[in-house]
Formats: structure tokens, sequence, C-alpha cells
């Protein structure tokens, strides 16, 4: 078990299952959601983690969520994830132990975590894209075990975990290694300049985080586009979005226009994933703007090239670097950022499952579903 520092094999196979030191119950099995095929979820017991590579840290995790991705993988939408995966990326914890090269955290340190790990040395590290990292741990829950877990180890602890600062709660900072990061990320592809006026497809917690970061560059206008009206109200009620407009109701790209002189927006961010935002992104923006794609998608789209090619528009797509995670946790202090008001239902992993079909079915107003630690 991990409970302070460094320990030897030898020590770890003394222990025994069930052994009851200081008050805690020693095991070498934890709970875990496990997927196991498409629509398959489930609490198991699985083996605890361990430390594999010299940069590598054991984290107890005390927070974590579920994420549009791992709704994504529940429906079977992403065939790369094997079964057998812990499913989950989004958390912070606190470590119980560090291999002999990690420099930057101790036991006993809570910390953030990067949803994508990176070694910071290999062709595309070196490079700043540091989500496709070749050395093969990538992202949590999908090609590495993730968090909605009791424990989870984190690879290059060195470039991925961040100490959470004094006066910050866990969940203050819950966010930043991947929905905060990724909508940082979609605005900052934007290249939005001030006095912009920013169109947001997708009023989901991605959207949202997008439409919180880009008030950082200074736009004159956030037009929040979704078509569940209560998250359109939420969105402009928190001061998030200027206006709400629901394609429900109205042509979107008409009314974008409608309040741009007739141009469209200077900048559109597509957070959904669905081929209705894919086009409404790329129909809404104005000639010489931005679009920045951070939906995932599970189909091909199509872009049209013969109409397209004259509206000297730039695209922008991919998968977060969550490289700004210490610039963002600053920006928290600051009071520049706050998303705590995204936490709508609160649950242990005992009831995940749950959480599952309230958060992935949109269900009682759920934005986002953070699980707490397991229940015994």
């Amino acid at each position: 078990m991990f409970i302070a520092g460094r320990f030897s094999e030898e020590w770890f196979s003394w222990l025994k299952k069930d052994i009851i030191w200081e008050g805690i119950v020693m095991s070498d099995t934890m709970k875990a959601l496990v997927y196991s095929g498409p629509e398959k979820i489930a609490i198991q017991d699985v083996p605890l983690p361990k430390i594999v590579e010299p940069d590598d840290a054991i984290v107890r995790v005390t927070t974590s969520t579920i994420c549009g991705t791992d709704i994504h993988i529940w429906h079977g939408g992403m065939p790369e994830v094997a079964p057998g995966r812990i499913i989950g990326h989004e958390f912070v914890g606190e470590v119980v132990e560090v291999g002999p090269a990690v420099r930057n955290n101790k036991v006993g340190d809570k910390v953030a975590v990067s949803c994508v790990t990176q070694c910071g040395e290999c062709f595309y590290c070196v490079r700043g894209v540091y989500s496709h990292c070749t050395t093969g741990s990538w992202i949590f829950g999908y090609m590495i075990d993730g968090c909605q877990a009791e424990y989870v180890r984190v690879p290059h602890a060195n470039l991925g975990m961040f100490t959470i600062p004094d006066g910050l709660t866990e969940e203050d900072v819950l966010f930043v290694g991947d929905i905060l990061s990724t909508g940082y990320f979609g605005a900052e592809n934007a290249k939005i300049e001030p006095g912009d006026t920013i169109a947001v497809m997708g009023c989901g917690p991605v959207g949202m985080c997008g439409m919180t970061t880009a008030r950082l560059w200074g736009p004159s206008k956030i037009i929040a586009v979704d078509i569940n009206q209560e998250r359109l109200d939420f969105a402009v009620k928190q001061g998030i979005a200027d206006v709400g407009v629901n394609p429900s109701y109205c042509d979107p790209v008409q009314t974008i226009r409608d309040m741009t002189a007739g141009r469209g927006a200077d900048r559109t961010i597509e957070a959904n994933g669905f081929k209705a935002t894919y086009d409404m992104a790329i129909d809404a923006v104005r000639p010489g703007g931005n679009v920045s794609f951070i939906g995932v998608f599970e189909k091909p789209q199509e872009l049209a090239m013969n109409t397209l090619w004259i509206k000297n528009i730039t695209i922008s797509m991919g998968l977060v670097n969550a490289n700004r995670i210490p610039e963002l946790i600053k920006l928290i202090q600051a009071g520049k950022i706050d998303t705590n008001f995204l936490i709508t239902h609160r649950a242990p992993l005992n009831d995940i499952v749950k959480g599952y079909d309230i958060f992935g079915g949109k269900k009682e107003g759920c934005l986002k579903w953070v699980v707490t630690p397991y229940q015994k």
C-alpha cells in the first residue's frame, strides 16, 4: 500500500490483504469503474496500481468527474478503448507514492493532474504537441487506466502533476486537467482579439469553459448556441455568455449575422462534436475569421471546399495539450476564472453508474457530476 514514501517490493509484499495499519485497511485491490464494452460499465475490484517507471506517481483520487468523452466511451463511440479499461481522466488527489525520479512533488501533496501525459523529450513534446507524446501513455481512461477509481498511476508525474496552492479547494481546480484546459485551448486557437464577437456552438461544460476563458481576450460579445434553453439561460445568468441563441426557434446563422451587421461572428468555437454544430460553426463565421473545433466527433464530417475556399477562414482543431494548467491555476487564484458553478451533482464512486445515466442523458439539469471517494 502507499502510506509514506518509496516502499520496496519486499516491504510491500509483507503487507497482507486487510491488515489494519494505523486505522487504515490495507488491501491489494481497489474499487474502480471498468469498461467492458459498449453500454457495459460496472464497479469492480481491480489490482492496486504500482510504480512502473521512475517518474511515476501513485495518487489517491479524492475528487473526480464524469466527462463527455467518458460518455462517448460508454456508448462505444471510441472503439480504441479496450474492454477492461478503467475510465476517467479529470481528477485531483493526494500523492501516496512516488518513483525515484519524481522531483516536483512528494508524498502527501494535494495535486491537480493533466488528463494528457507527456514525457517532455520525444519528437512531439519538444515541439509543444504534448497530446501526441510517443511514450504510449497518452490520455487517462483511454490508452491507460483512468481515475474513476480509488487510486491511479500517473506517468511522467514531473510534467503532468501540479500542487494545489494554499487557499484553493479541490473543486476550485478540479477542471484544470481537462475541460477548463480544453476550453482555453479552443479560445486560444480561435485567435480572439479585443472587441471580437465570439459564437460558441454547444453550451455544455466544455462550451461553458470555452466562453469563460474567451473572456480573457476581451471580446465585446459572446453568443452561446444550443438547443437546451435551460443551459442557455444559465450561461447568460452566470455572465459567461451575453446572449443565447436556440436553433429550435430561429436560424442561428442568420441570427448571428443579424447581430454583426451581416458579417458573421469573428470567431466560432465548436464544443459539441455533432454535424449540426459543425455546420453552424463554419457557416456562422465571417470571411477572414477563425473556426476552432474542440468537440469530440464520432463520425466523419464533410468540408465543402468548393464554397469555403473563398471565405479565407482559418480552421483549427485537436486534442487539448493541457499544458496551460499552471497559468489556469494562477488565474483561478487571482479570481479571473471561477468554474464552481458547473458543479451540479456530487456522489461517491459507489453511485457512478447512476451518474453516467444522469449526466449522459442531460437529466436533472446536470452540468457536471462530481465523484467523491468510494464509501466502504
